[in-house]
């Protein structure tokens, strides 16, 4: 058994809000204000940001045109700009748009795979094998997103253990890093402890990413008992963007300000400009219309309008 590790001074912050973010909310942004937030973020201080997805546009119109959005990006060497890669032809597009590295996914539960990809999970493991094999021909890193892992909008309860499986599979297949998403926000602390603890048997703590939805606010509480498991890596969205279209009733990501303001408040660095992160909120949300879902980024955006 893996001796779960005591919390380090640093986190590794993963801002997925350019792609999980944008995906299922309206309108459309061109893909010049889709740039435009990169860039913003990069200037706050993020290092690694999913910059687009390479799906059909027909099933993810938010996403379409992921490839304009890379060359527009003025991209900085020191930064991740990773693309979310579903088969082998997305894989194919990413690498022409020069992406950094790419993310496949799968999900731990049968109903959330049959609505989302139309297949069963098994199915969506040997999907996504040929990409592997190709990111390693090209010496591109591969990540992995499990859906679904605390509970699914069609199955229900999801088995600790059978997500741990999951993870160990992909690691097996050659992701350097798997991503536990709790897609529909239904987690809690204890909960996500345990699932912590099942899939550190036998995955790497440092190999093992948080992406929690905050459904039912519980997503910053979940984060906080990780971190003190020894949880190194958490993917957030700008304003708290997200949402996912196959799982209804689910609203966005954790927000990536909050997520830093409860960091800083630690002690532990991200490396990420709060202030930074305000303006590149404040200019989202103004292109889409909508009011941020970030707590400490409302606060912090009031304050400095006074």
């Amino acid at each position: 058994m893996q001796q779960v590790k005591t919390p380090l001074k640093k986190i590794k912050l993963v801002e997925v809000g350019p792609r999980d973010g944008l995906q299922n909310i309206s309108p459309i942004l061109p893909v010049e204000a889709r740039a435009r937030l990169i860039d913003n973020l990069a200037h706050a201080g993020l290092k690694h940001i999913e910059a687009g997805s390479f799906v059909s546009p027909v099933k993810v119109p938010a996403m379409a045109d992921s490839a304009n959005v890379f060359q527009l990006i003025n991209r900085k060497p020191d930064i991740v700009y990773s693309a979310l890669t579903p088969n082998l032809r997305g894989f194919e597009q990413a690498m022409e748009a020069h992406a950094s590295e790419v993310a496949v996914f799968i999900s731990a539960s049968e109903g959330f795979s049959q609505h989302n990809i139309n297949c069963s999970i098994a199915d969506s493991l040997t999907r996504i094998k040929p990409v592997i094999e190709a990111a390693n021909q090209y010496n591109c890193k591969v990540r992995g997103y499990i859906s679904c892992v605390m509970g699914c909008p069609y199955d229900g309860k999801v088995r600790h253990e059978e997500v741990a499986q999951f993870c160990h599979e992909l690691i097996q297949m050659g992701c350097y890093e798997v991503s536990l998403g709790d897609t529909i926000g239904v987690g809690t602390p204890l909960q996500a402890k345990a699932l912590f603890h099942a899939v550190a048997k036998l995955v790497p703590i440092e190999a093992i990413a948080a992406h929690f939805h905050n459904t039912y606010g519980q997503a910053l509480a979940n984060l906080y008992a990780l971190i003190e498991e020894g949880l190194l890596t958490i993917d957030s969205a700008i304003a708290g963007l997200g949402g996912c279209p196959y799982a209804p009733g689910a609203s966005g990501n954790v927000a990536t300000e909050d997520v830093v303001y409860m960091l800083n408040g630690m002690g532990i660095i991200s490396g990420v400009d709060l202030q930074g992160l305000v303006t590149a909120a404040e200019d989202i949300c103004q292109c889409l219309g909508v009011k941020s879902a970030a707590n400490a980024g409302i606060a912090l955006s009031y304050l400095r309008s006074i």
